[in-house]
């Protein structure tokens, strides 16, 4: 077939001497171009050891007849950027590095991709410039890291720190957790964002089979990088673009897959924007519709009790849709050239199983521990349900599988605050009480750029007192870590107006998770008429003042500018 990179060498004529004064010879001007995009850089141990499947990945193209090309555009790490205005910036980047994977694969042009990444934001942003380029493309992950002592995990210091600030743990004892929670490279070893979307990534059939969360210092993930690379020649020989694997059902096997494992909420914000570059329509009612009857399996943190690179040990993603197998398109296709149900059919003919599950046994467990059968799951209703009422029009998500049952049902009296650091302080100095709703507006894209709660979900859910008896209700999202009684992405957001800019100290909110309602029910403690409660709003709505923005130059301001409601994906448009 005739490359695309072959048409633009002959009608771009600096194309050869500005490649060989790189060091390319003329017979790799000859052979099919593949683009090596990473988030490679010393920015957070997701990404510092990204090079190492970058040179893997590269030498399988040079082994497959190719010539590779590296691009880089480092992701940040939301860890790092917590408790300042860093976090601000978190959901912005995903935007902008899918923004300049465009800018790489389009202003060369390249015959196929290898696109690499770990975390958070770098997953969806990759996937979202797969879906702009539309070239044959594979992704590889840098994996996750290996838990620490007594299987220490990173998301377990949110919950430390806020013991320290309650004077229960020494400083000694909190200064041994954040030296001994990342032992190793890779993503933080929980099932947050950076572990599901992994895990979104392999469902929608972009990854070789088993390749997602492996442990990142294992020798088996620089293997498949190295088949990533030769498999990449394969597709840019075929011709198989990624729009030729993506389709609405491998969303739709996606979602049923992130109900299985009670993938992060900020799914919710990323598979939709994904989707839109790939032209296709996903909607937060899709993940509700989806997940209700769906079956909960997986038992990793934070929601359960395994550190995240026993997902591997026990199966991965292949084990989890051979669970759920029933319930799944088998038909989509994949990056093997084959479908999700050959795959299957083909891992368990080879033994892939057994050798994943023997990593187990120095715990003296079995896989069944971590991924439960179908036929006896965690839960059968999925995790994650969109609420909507006077509160949230266009909704809003919860993780009801990190709820307390007796929080499924509650009136609470209104706390509102216009910034995290606020309700947190009102938290940690006890100035919050059971039966309150702790509200946080201001916080959405259009506020200021959407930070996560984590440092305020985990207050909540370390005290005793509150873990089951308040909720959060906030216009901004959660880190994947989060658990409690928590509920996000309330839209429309404060900034643009939404009813959450509304409520005053004292209102009575009632949400019903079930029944997949949330509303203001009444005021200064009293119950209201719906028709009262409709007035009253109105009222509120016409004195109503919108904040300046906190942004006014830079790339905050500019997303925030261009940033749809979070329910659509909180993307720019």
């Amino acid at each position: 077939m005739q490359f695309k990179s072959q048409t633009i060498r002959a009608i771009a004529p600096e194309m050869d001497p500005l490649r060989i004064g790189m060091g390319w010879t003329l017979e790799d001007l000859d052979k099919p171009q593949i683009m090596i995009e990473s988030t490679y850089g010393q920015s957070h141990p997701g990404s510092a050891h990204l090079n190492w499947f970058v040179e893997e990945a590269a030498s399988g193209i040079k082994e497959n007849g190719g010539k590779e090309a590296r691009y880089y555009v480092t992701d940040i790490c939301d860890g790092m950027a917590q408790g300042h205005d860093g976090i601000n910036y978190s959901l912005p980047s995903r935007d902008m590095i899918a923004n300049m994977i465009e800018i790489h694969g389009n202003a060369t042009t390249f015959d196929a991709g290898v696109f690499i990444a770990s975390c958070d934001k770098s997953m969806p942003a990759i996937l979202m410039g797969i879906g702009r380029l539309n070239i044959p493309s594979i992704v590889i992950t840098g994996g996750v890291m290996e838990a620490g002592p007594n299987l220490l995990t990173l998301e377990q210091i949110g919950m430390y720190s806020a013991q320290y600030e309650r004077n229960e743990i020494t400083k000694e004892q909190l200064d041994y957790y954040k030296h001994h929670a990342c032992p190793t490279c890779g993503a933080c070893s929980f099932m947050g964002t950076a572990s599901t979307m992994q895990i979104m990534a392999e469902a929608l059939g972009l990854m070789i089979p088993g390749s997602a969360l492996m442990p990142a210092t294992s020798h088996e993930l620089k293997d498949m990088a190295h088949k990533a690379g030769m498999l990449a020649v394969e597709l840019a020989k075929k011709g198989m673009k990624a729009s030729d694997i993506v389709t609405k059902r491998s969303f739709e096997n996606a979602i049923m897959v992130h109900a299985a494992i009670s993938g992060s909420t900020n799914s919710l914000l990323h598979l939709p924007s994904i989707a839109k570059e790939f032209g296709i329509q996903l909607e937060a009612d899709d993940f509700d519709r989806i997940h209700r009857n769906a079956h909960y399996l997986l038992d990793i943190r934070p929601a359960g009790k395994w550190p995240a690179q026993f997902f591997y040990y026990a199966g991965g993603v292949p084990r989890v849709m051979e669970e759920i197998r029933s319930m799944l398109y088998l038909d989509e296709k994949t990056v093997t050239g084959k479908t999700i149900g050959e795959n299957l059919d083909d891992l368990k003919a080879s033994g892939f199983y057994e050798k994943s599950e023997s990593y187990l046994d120095k715990w003296g467990i079995k896989a069944i521990d971590v991924i439960r059968p179908f036929d006896n799951p965690i839960g059968k209703n999925g995790t994650i349900a969109i609420l909507k009422g006077n509160l949230a029009p266009e909704g809003a998500v919860v993780k009801h599988s990190a709820v307390a049952k007796e929080m499924f049902h509650a009136t609470l009296y209104a706390k509102p605050f216009d910034c995290e650091e606020d309700a947190i302080y009102a938290i940690l100095h006890h100035e919050i009480h059971p039966n309150d709703a702790v509200i946080i507006r201001y916080e959405g894209p259009k506020g200021s750029g959407m930070p996560e709660m984590f440092y305020t979900t985990e207050a909540i859910s370390s005290d005793e007192e509150l873990n089951k008896s308040i909720a959060l209700i906030t216009d901004g999202r959660f880190s994947g870590a989060s658990k409690g009684p928590a509920i996000g992405h309330v839209s429309p957001e404060a900034a643009e107006g939404g009813p959450i800019a509304l409520i005053e100290e004292g209102d009575l909110i009632r949400f019903d998770i079930e029944k997949r309602e949330i509303n203001i029910i009444g005021f200064k403690g009293e119950e209201k008429s719906d028709e009262e409660v409709k007035k009253e709003l109105k009222r509120r709505k016409e004195l109503w003042i919108p904040k300046k923005p906190k942004y006014t130059t830079g790339v905050i301001s500019l997303y925030s500018k261009h940033a749809v409601s979070p329910m659509k994906g909180g993307y720019m448009e």
